[in-house]
């Protein structure tokens, strides 16, 4: 006889055997350190990028093999663990920064401070310009969700368990994040609304999806990856307003002080869901 019930945050499927939860629970606090990890990422991939001045084609290589090293230790990891979990996050975040920047941006004088003529190693960008790079990653996200739905495998992240699934889970966020970054700095640097009004924009959709949540024609998978995708652009727009010149509507703090004051908080926040989850699982 079939039978599954949770227990301490297994899943006990058919046969007497132990499914691990491998994602975390969608809650407030998930939100929370999604938007953390998402403005680390944008102040830390400015950082490598632009002040430490490696350049996007190079940082985008380094920090796409930092992403390849944290998945792999998330997938061969047999049960749900923060840090694990929201260091993907992070380095999808870092990399789908200065892979959004590649994409869209060039070796112009705008894009260059200090009068800088070069910007690291490698071609400076390929200049695609911000519609024709989101109109990628949006096609790309596309396919990415069709092959999943042909696979049969569920969206509901509490109930991936599998490895398939989870790569193609894996995959979607980093070019969902990648996505963000373009959305966000499509806002804060050509909308004309500035890094607060973009941030203020992107507040006011996700409030909008909140409100949709108890509506049962609206499918509660499809306002996650909305939501997913839209605090990308929050993290960026949040992050561009942190570090970039007063002259330019920012706080002028700096990529490498933003990056040290996210990058504590987050771990906190990890220290505090490492916590929770041990009490869970001892419950």
């Amino acid at each position: 006889m079939d039978k599954t019930e949770v227990v301490a945050g297994h899943e006990v499927a058919d046969r007497g055997t132990f499914v691990m939860k491998k994602l975390p629970e969608v809650t407030l606090a998930f939100w929370i350190m999604k938007i953390a990890a998402t403005t680390l990422g944008e102040t830390a991939g400015d950082l490598f990028a632009q002040t430490l001045e490696l350049g996007y084609f190079l940082t985008t290589i380094l920090l796409f093999v930092v992403f390849v090293v944290t998945l792999v230790v998330q997938l061969r990891s047999r049960r749900y663990n923060p840090f694990f979990y929201w260091t993907v996050i992070l380095s999808t975040s870092m990399a789908g920064t200065t892979l959004s920047d590649f994409m869209n941006r060039d070796a112009g004088p705008e894009y260059l401070s200090g009068g800088a003529t070069s910007l690291g190693w490698g071609p400076q960008g390929l200049g695609l310009g911000y519609p024709a790079g989101a109109a990628i990653l949006v096609s790309l996200l596309v396919v990415i969700f069709t092959v999943w739905k042909f696979t049969g495998m569920t969206f509901v992240i509490r109930d991936i368990v599998t490895f398939r699934a989870e790569a193609l889970f894996w995959s979607a966020i980093l070019v969902s994040n990648t996505l963000g970054t373009s959305m966000g700095d499509f806002l804060s640097d050509s909308s004309g609304l500035g890094y607060a009004g973009g941030a203020l924009l992107v507040t006011g959709l996700l409030v909008v999806l909140v409100a949709l949540m108890p509506v049962p024609a609206v499918p509660n998978v499809v306002l996650f990856w909305i939501a997913f995708v839209l605090t990308r652009p929050l993290g960026a727009t949040a992050g561009d307003f942190l570090t970039k010149p007063t002259a330019k509507g920012g706080l002028d703090l700096g990529t490498a002080g933003s990056s040290a004051v996210l990058f504590a908080v987050l771990v906190a926040l990890m220290g505090y869901a490492h916590l929770r989850e041990r009490r869970t699982l001892g419950a």
